[in-house]
């Protein structure tokens, strides 16, 4: 009875991940940006991904807008809204990187926002010109190792209406991952949940200059 009861609670206390949500029912946004030069090194480079070649310049770049709960996230929701057009996700490779990560994003998060597709790469746009990104990452000229609190400070320090438990910095393999700022429905910096200020405690994690 005990192993049970304890096998009960560790499952309670795991974050929802669960697919075919009902579409709409949220708290809040988990707005997520990457460090391409990062992801390329750990991911991209092996794939070939357009997003990074050289030409690109891509810095922070938009992973996605993800509706969440105050625990856990819905995903993979059933909507009536139509998937977007080819068009609409080529048109948001400029802030994400590749269309292919547009329709991704929508497909699993998109679809649980109540929204079009349009309207979601529409509020998706707009939240990521709302973020001040730290200009000083862009001025490294060769790969440091730095802890995972300088790239959170950063960003406060440029987005001064922000508090430390709106953000976190997650890491990867030994590197700076993302940073994922909570904002609620109208797109207002909110405290984050949990199972989201998890910020990474590397005290030396890499971090590779734009190309």
């Amino acid at each position: 009875m005990r192993i049970l009861l304890s096998l009960l609670i560790a499952l309670w206390t795991l974050p929802a991940a669960a697919g075919g949500d009902r579409t709409g029912a949220f708290d809040y946004y988990v707005l997520s940006l990457s460090w391409s030069p990062n992801w390329c090194a750990l991911t991209g480079d092996a794939q070939r991904s357009e997003q990074c070649d050289a030409r690109s310049d891509h810095g922070w770049i938009l992973h996605g807008l993800w509706p969440q709960f105050h625990r856990g996230y819905p995903s993979y929701c059933q909507t009536a809204e139509r998937p977007p057009s080819r068009r609409m996700t080529a048109a948001m490779a400029d802030i994400m990187g590749t269309s292919g990560l547009a329709w991704y994003q929508w497909k699993k998060h998109g679809t649980c926002t109540g929204l079009s597709a349009e309207q979601y790469y529409d509020l998706s746009r707009r939240a990521y010109a709302l973020v001040n990104r730290p200009e000083v990452f862009r001025k490294l000229d060769k790969t440091v190792k730095l802890p995972a609190s300088v790239v959170e400070e950063a960003f406060l320090q440029a987005n001064p209406d922000w508090t430390a438990d709106m953000l976190t910095i997650t890491c990867r393999d030994g590197h700076i991952q993302e940073a994922r700022l909570c904002l609620s429905r109208d797109l207002r910096p909110v405290p984050c949940g949990q199972d989201v200020i998890r910020d990474c405690q590397a005290r030396s994690a890499v971090f590779i200059p734009v190309r």
